[in-house]
C-alpha cells in the first residue's frame, strides 16, 4: 500500500476521499487526463473486474494497488474500504467500462461514504447512454435512463407499459441474447416509435440502425446473429402519438379489472387482457393460473 499522504485535489479534510472514475467504453483513448492522474495517485483502485481494469492500466503504466468491488462482494468490501477512507487515503472506484454506478455496483459505498461525512468526487468521461443519445438523433432535451429491462417476458412487458407514457426520450441497455425479445416486446407495447440502435459505441464495428422499432428489428432479425455492447434509444411516445395504456402490475387485478368495466364473458375478457399486455391468451392463462396457486 502507498503512503499515507494528503487528498489528490487538495481536500482540506483529515479523511480521504473516494473518487467515481469513468474510464473508456471501448477506445482506451477515451480517458481524460484527470483520470489518468487521479488513479495513478490513488492509494486504491477498486475495480468491477480487476482483470479488466488491468488492460487500462498497463495501457498507461499506472501500478497503483487495486482490488475487486462488484455487486456479490461490494457489501463485504464496505468495511475494509472506509476504513482506508477514516485513515486518510484515497479510493479511485471504476466500473468495467464508463461512469461508474450507471447499471454498475457502487451505490452501496457511496451511500456509506455520504452517511459518514465523507468526500465523494466524480471525475467525469464516457457513458454509453450519453453517446448513443448524443448520436441517435433522436430529441436529448429530455432524457429517461431506463437501463436493463427484465428477463423474463411478462415482467418486461409490465415494465415497457410504465416506461411508455413517459415525456422524454429512453435509453436502454440490452444483451445481444435478449435483442431480438425485447424489440418485439417494444414495437408491441410502444408502436411505431422512432429509434436508434447503438452497437459497439467508439470499438472498431461501431454501428448504429436508425428508424422505427420494426424497422430495426427486421433489420436485427436479418441476421444470423448480434454482438457486442447494444444501447437502444427510443422516441418518446407524446411526439408520436404512441403511447400505450398503464394497466394493474397483477394480472388478475388486471383480468378483473377488464371484466368490470367491458362486461365481457372472461374468455373475451382475457383475451382482451392477452391483447393490452402484448402476449398470447395461452399466456395469460398460465399467468392467471400461477397467481391463483
Amino acid at each position: 500500500m502507498k503512503n499515507h499522504r494528503k487528498p489528490i485535489e487538495n481536500q482540506e479534510s483529515s479523511t480521504g476521499s473516494l473518487y467515481l472514475v469513468a474510464t473508456p467504453i471501448g477506445n482506451l483513448e477515451d480517458i481524460t487526463l484527470r483520470a489518468l492522474r487521479v488513479l495513478k495517485e490513488a492509494d486504491l483502485i477498486a475495480c468491477e473486474d480487476t482483470r479488466h481494469t488491468a488492460k487500462l492500466l498497463t495501457r498507461y503504466g499506472i501500478t497503483t494497488p487495486r482490488k475487486s468491488c462488484h455487486e456479490f462482494n461490494e457489501e463485504s468490501r464496505i468495511p475494509e474500504f472506509m476504513e482506508m477512507l477514516r485513515e486518510g487515503r484515497n479510493i479511485a472506484l471504476v466500473g468495467d467500462a464508463g461512469t461508474p454506478l450507471i447499471s454498475d455496483p457502487g451505490y452501496k459505498i457511496v451511500s456509506a461514504c455520504r452517511m459518514e461525512g465523507i468526500a465523494v468526487i466524480p471525475v467525469p468521461g464516457a457513458s454509453a447512454a450519453v453517446a448513443a443519445l448524443a448520436a441517435s438523433g433522436l430529441p436529448s432535451d429530455s432524457f429517461f435512463f431506463a437501463g436493463f429491462l427484465p428477463s423474463r417476458a411478462a415482467s418486461r412487458r409490465r415494465r415497457l407499459a410504465e416506461l411508455a407514457g413517459i415525456q422524454a426520450t429512453l435509453i436502454f441497455y440490452e444483451a445481444p441474447h435478449r435483442l431480438v425479445a425485447s424489440l418485439k416486446d417494444m414495437a408491441a407495447v410502444f408502436g411505431a416509435r422512432r429509434a436508434a440502435l447503438a452497437r459497439e459505441i467508439t470499438k472498431i464495428h461501431e454501428e448504429f440502425l436508425c428508424g422505427t422499432l420494426e424497422e430495426i428489428l427486421d433489420a436485427v432479425m436479418a441476421r444470423p446473429e448480434i454482438r457486442g455492447e447494444i444501447t437502444l434509444v427510443i422516441d418518446s411516445g407524446e411526439r408520436n402519438g404512441a403511447v400505450a395504456p398503464v394497466f394493474p402490475e397483477s394480472i388478475r387485478e388486471h383480468f378483473e379489472e377488464e371484466m368490470g368495466k367491458s362486461g365481457l364473458p372472461r374468455n373475451e375478457a382475457l383475451k382482451a387482457v392477452a391483447r393490452a399486455r402484448g402476449i398470447s391468451r395461452r399466456e395469460a392463462y398460465l399467468l392467471l393460473q400461477d397467481k391463483q396457486d
